[in-house]
């Protein structure tokens, strides 16, 4: 095992009838990662994930955790892995510190092992002083960081997250954001999926884009930004066929959705040059280029669809 890598997952292929929901992709995680799965919903990551965390069966291909194969080995390899789902799925019968100790039992922790380990994740993500409090009194936030406590218990070697911040707060996703790096810097292999943009250039290593099944391209954050997109992007609205023929005959590689046009400028500061030179009544906005713009370049679509 020690020469495994956490993830392997080979000609991966999901089916739903005629439905091919994920399409013969091939990705690794290495030890110490932290990997994102970034794509707009129906693009293939959470039937990826569940794929790998065994809740559901494989179509085509293979998919090894440290070397051993999920379908084969399913008891083994959820063993070596944390799992925090979607989905809230703790128990509002029990306390907080009870839904960690029943939890516990799962994996056979011992009951004095578990009551330590509990405390000491209930402090690592900030839930110490709501112990004894029920499910039902906790904010969406408190409850994600509840259930990274748990998929902590057996002290696995790979933690899964699915969409791990959808539907918090800004504040409540810092706190997330901040809990995951802290577990990255201490060695924690993570694999999460994200349909958030910021979310996977703030807390991934590398980024693995998905759209409709398939893997368009993988890499560290900003160098795909740089190599796709180049350092600056303009963004113009209401602008005239003029303007869209004046660049165009530039040769600027742009893209033009949905009434605005998308114009990136590798060097930065030419395209926004161009345009007070000759068009400086024109509405725009001149940023940085983002993830968002390299989904953008490859499929012609904004990230958010």
């Amino acid at each position: 095992m020690a020469d495994c890598k956490p993830i392997e997952a080979c000609k991966l292929t999901k089916c739903y009838g005629d439905f091919e929901a994920v399409k013969g992709v091939d990705f690794e995680v290495s030890r110490g990662e932290c990997v994102a799965l970034l794509g707009p919903n129906g693009a293939g990551k959470t039937t990826t994930i569940r794929m790998l965390t065994c809740f559901s069966p494989i179509t085509d291909g293979v998919i090894r955790v440290f070397g051993h194969d999920v379908s084969e080995h399913p008891r083994l390899a959820k063993s070596m892995m944390g799992v925090c789902p979607q989905e809230d799925n703790l128990d509002p019968d029990f306390t907080v510190q009870n839904n960690l100790l029943v939890f516990a039992r799962y994996f056979g922790i011992e009951k004095s092992i578990a009551a330590s380990r509990v405390g000491q994740l209930l402090k690592k993500v900030g839930l110490t002083e709501k112990v004894d409090s029920s499910i039902i009194e906790l904010s969406g936030g408190m409850k994600r960081r509840l259930m990274i406590a748990r998929a902590l218990l057996n002290e696995p070697l790979l933690l899964v997250m699915d969409e791990p911040t959808t539907g918090l707060d800004p504040q409540a996703r810092q706190l997330v954001w901040q809990l995951v790096r802290r577990l990255s810097q201490e060695g924690v292999t993570v694999l999460l999926s994200t349909h958030y943009m910021e979310e996977a250039s703030q807390l991934a290593d590398r980024v693995i884009v998905m759209d409709e099944g398939n893997i368009l391209l993988e890499g560290e954050p900003e160098k795909l930004v740089q190599t796709e997109v180049g350092r600056e992007v303009v963004e113009l609205w209401n602008m005239s066929g003029e303007v869209v023929d004046f660049f165009r005959q530039e040769k600027w590689p742009m893209e033009q959705i949905e009434g605005r046009l998308y114009i990136y400028d590798r060097v930065g500061g030419e395209v926004a040059g161009a345009i007070i030179s000759h068009f400086p009544e024109q509405e725009r906005q001149i940023r940085q280029a983002t993830l968002e713009d390299v989904f953008l370049r490859r499929t012609g679509r904004v990230l958010r669809d």
